[in-house]
């Protein structure tokens, strides 16, 4: 790092993910990250107290980005809220599978982090099942849906399609087949939504 650059959170956590991608969840430090930086580790610790705290930060942004432009979908007044829904589940197996596919070394590190954060999960799968609720009560105010309980339903959807975007079914994402299974699924969610 140039002695003009300043030393943010966002630099180290962009540094981190590339000590984890080399050296992976188990070997990499907090003194390899201050090493890319060019800094002394005290200087990351100044930014994250503890090696813990930097990994759950490193977990979080990861998983934000998905977060951000499901919301974005999410806030499309243009869409039908069918079509949104279905969209909506079909970005996020997108970004599920290309950054398992696209980047697989750190796929597999942010499995390690993700088992050490649950608290970080947790808060993401709830951020995520509450805009499949805003897209289940967009629905049914617009005579589309029929969902008593948007939340239930929420979860319900969330979960039935768990095979697309959780990363313990990964491997089957290459199959051949997988998009026409997607379809299916989705399809089948939809057809039962409807009035």
């Amino acid at each position: 790092m140039a002695a003009t650059e300043t030393l943010t959170a966002e630099r180290i956590l962009e540094a981190t993910e590339e000590v984890l991608r080399r050296y992976g969840p188990a070997k990499a430090t907090v003194v390899d990250v201050a090493r890319v930086l060019g800094v002394s580790h005290g200087s990351v610790y100044r930014h994250f107290r503890t090696k813990a705290a930097l990994r759950e930060a490193v977990t979080e942004r990861w998983l934000s980005r998905t977060e951000k432009a499901l919301a974005e979908l999410t806030a499309q007044p243009e869409l039908a809220a069918p079509a949104k829904l279905h969209d909506w589940f079909a970005l996020l197996f997108e970004a599920k599978r290309h950054k398992a596919g696209d980047d697989p070394e750190l796929f597999a590190t942010y499995g390690v982090l993700i088992d050490e954060n649950s608290g970080v999960v947790d808060q993401h799968v709830g951020i995520l099942i509450d805009q499949v609720r805003s897209i289940v009560e967009e629905g049914t105010r617009e005579a589309e849906f029929v969902a008593p309980d948007p939340e239930a339903t929420a979860r319900a959807l969330f979960d039935a399609t768990a095979r697309f975007h959780d990363p313990a079914y990964a491997p089957e994402w290459r199959r051949p087949t997988i998009g026409t299974e997607f379809e299916a699924v989705v399809g089948l969610l939809l057809r039962g939504l409807r009035v």
